[in-house]
């Protein structure tokens, strides 16, 4: 008889030659269990998803709750479903309604795409500009703004009229002209190995939109739901951008995505044509319901407010000769290392003493650090033990 793993490579379709191949049994806070009982800390978070960790109580029970109502009812936004509701207003709530309409999908992939639909139809232009070494996502459209070709090569022709400007790089923005429908960019970016934008390069980028009448576009993914010390990354940076894109950690373990504007700009995807942006399942209501459940609970446990102190315990800590640097923002930090070899090494020292971290698809020489918010300092100092010791043993 094939075993569960046997099963799992005959018919689960692989992404990598090379998968993590952890066989996990039950999760409950920041830790994940195996077949064997083995215990592992998540400092990854399932890539900033787990932001408050796994099997929450209140969102099982808002879960609960919601699919002893009802579950899929009718495509996004024919009926009035309540947790939609709800949601949509409190993201207009947290952002101080700078986002008073929101389009609910599925996934980050899926907010790309309606973020970028929503700029060509407003502004009646073509031309989209994203950032060297940005990811958002493996659709067509959102692989458009990929830079790397090696990652896109075998997928072309993509979209057309996608230009890249250099990240951070304040004179590459004057590649954006009236031609151009939406600049997108990652407050942080993420697959890049987590580096911050530079306060300067927004407040121009901002400023370079509003002459231009070009839409800003901000892809809040990773960084939203309070990893980076505000609840959006925007909100530390005084930029506030056009439309905003929210997946991950949005949807509290459930699968979900958004993207944001005002009432204003969003409207015209209602009309010539009508249903200018459709999806079935987006906005599932049980998806919702853990997404309103999740952010009460961070907001009930203050969890944003110790973000930057729990950094700093993370920066304190990680002090050894094979750390290049430590970049990031809040709980969403790189350890630079001098070798993709190195990498390796120490994830597989780690996951052997019941640690999982990661690397970063277009920066494979540091290690991913993205925990849950709930980690406490005493789970902080065992998790950085364990990387001094595998950064000891390679």
């Amino acid at each position: 008889m094939l075993s569960l793993k046997d099963l799992f490579l005959k018919h689960i379709a692989q992404t990598s030659p090379e998968p993590i191949f952890l066989e996990i049994e039950s999760a409950k806070g920041i830790y994940l269990y195996d077949n064997n009982g083995k215990s592992y800390i998540d400092l990854i978070s399932g890539i900033s998803v787990s932001s408050i960790g796994h099997s929450n109580e209140q969102v099982i029970n808002a879960v609960t709750e919601q699919v002893g109502k009802y579950m899929h009812l009718m495509v996004y936004g024919e009926y009035v479903q309540k947790p939609q509701v709800k949601l949509a207003e409190k993201i207009a709530e947290i952002s101080n309604q700078q986002f008073d309409s929101v389009f609910f999908v599925n996934s980050g992939s899926e907010a790309v795409e309606g973020a970028l639909k929503l700029s060509k139809r407003f502004t009646g232009r073509k031309e989209i500009i994203a950032c060297n070494n940005a990811y958002h996502g493996s659709t067509i459209g959102a692989l458009s703004l990929i830079s790397h070709n090696e990652y896109t090569e075998k997928f072309k022709p993509l979209l057309q009229n996608v230009k890249f400007l250099n990240f951070n790089n304040v004179e590459d923005l004057e590649q954006i002209t009236k031609d151009t429908a939406c600049v997108i960019v990652e407050p942080v970016q993420g697959e890049a190995g987590y580096i911050p934008a530079n306060f300067d390069f927004l407040q121009v980028l901002r400023n370079k939109c509003n002459i231009t009448g070009s839409l800003l576009i901000f892809d809040e993914v990773q960084t939203g739901m309070g990893r980076t010390g505000n609840f959006f990354a925007y909100q530390s940076y005084n930029v506030v951008p056009d439309i905003i894109i929210l997946a991950k950690a949005f949807g509290g373990g459930m699968p979900l995505g958004a993207f944001a504007s005002k009432q204003n700009v969003m409207e015209c995807l209602s009309n010539n044509p009508i249903l200018g942006h459709i999806s079935t399942f987006g906005g599932h209501p049980v998806s919702c319901a853990a997404s309103l459940a999740a952010i009460k609970v961070i907001d009930n446990q203050k969890l944003i407010k110790q973000v930057e102190e729990k950094e700093k315990l993370f920066r304190k800590l990680l002090i050894h000769k094979r750390i290049i640097e430590i970049r990031g923002k809040g709980l969403m930090l790189a350890i630079q290392l001098d070798s993709f070899e190195n990498v390796k090494k120490c994830i597989s020292y780690c996951l052997n003493k019941g640690l999982i971290i990661d690397w970063f698809l277009f920066c494979n020489s540091a290690i991913r650090i993205s925990p849950p918010l709930i980690i406490n300092n005493e789970q902080i100092t065992q998790s950085c033990k364990i990387i001094l010791e595998a950064l000891d043993n390679i």
